[in-house]
């Protein structure tokens, strides 16, 4: 990933969130609730005024992978511009309120505001950057590699160490990296072992750099 993806954001510039907020209708759903259904036909854009969540894929086994996740300022469901089925699902992580905006007046919306249609077409290159960095991981890492990876991704240095910022279950993790919560189980207590992590008040906390291999 390059230096200005990591420095990019999906949030939505509070000028611009503030005009899109004046569209469509608030909606707030609970925690879990599936917003958006794989293989759905729906075409609604759904812009985050509070909470996460997590958007995933699923195998036909039932095993789900993690391939992002939105919070306050962003939006997804854009996909649906092109007329084709949901190609992921969407649920809540906690409750969450959102600005739903139909496709009618999502298209509209992209003629009215280009800086919007600006906003959604870096959105989209770093969103197809970061699929593509993610296949190459699971091609070429092993488990432990993508774990490394994804840790990083989702934690903030904080004097010496690195913290997540929010709580997350082995099986959180293990969907993160396309692995079974076993394995990830394994490499957490050798890594617990080895002193390089520890829980503090139900966060993750590395202590020092991780190993390159283990």
């Amino acid at each position: 990933m390059s230096s200005a993806d990591e420095g990019a954001s999906d949030q939505l510039p509070p000028g611009l969130l503030d005009a899109l907020a004046l569209r469509g209708v608030t909606r707030a759903f609970p925690a879990h609730t599936i917003l958006i259904n794989e293989g759905d036909t729906t075409d609604s854009l759904y812009i985050m005024l509070s909470g996460r969540v997590k958007v995933y894929a699923s195998s036909e086994e039932g095993r789900d992978v993690v391939l992002t996740e939105y919070g306050p300022g962003e939006y997804f469901g854009e996909l649906s511009l092109d007329g084709a089925k949901r190609s992921a699902s969407i649920k809540a992580m906690e409750p969450v309120t959102c600005r739903v905006v139909q496709g009618s007046e999502m298209r509209q919306l992209l003629i009215d505001s280009p800086d919007f249609a600006i906003h959604l077409t870096r959105k989209l290159i770093r969103m197809v950057r970061r699929l593509t960095e993610q296949v190459r991981s699971i091609a070429t890492e092993d488990v432990y590699g993508r774990m490394v990876r994804v840790l990083h991704e989702l934690s903030e240095p904080i004097g010496h160490e690195r913290v997540l910022r929010q709580k997350l279950t082995q099986q959180d993790i293990a969907d993160r990296v396309g692995a079974s919560r076993e394995m990830v189980n394994r490499v957490m207590k050798e890594l617990t072992a080895g002193g390089y992590v520890t829980q503090r008040n139900g966060r993750l906390v590395i202590l020092r750099k991780l190993p390159s291999a283990w």
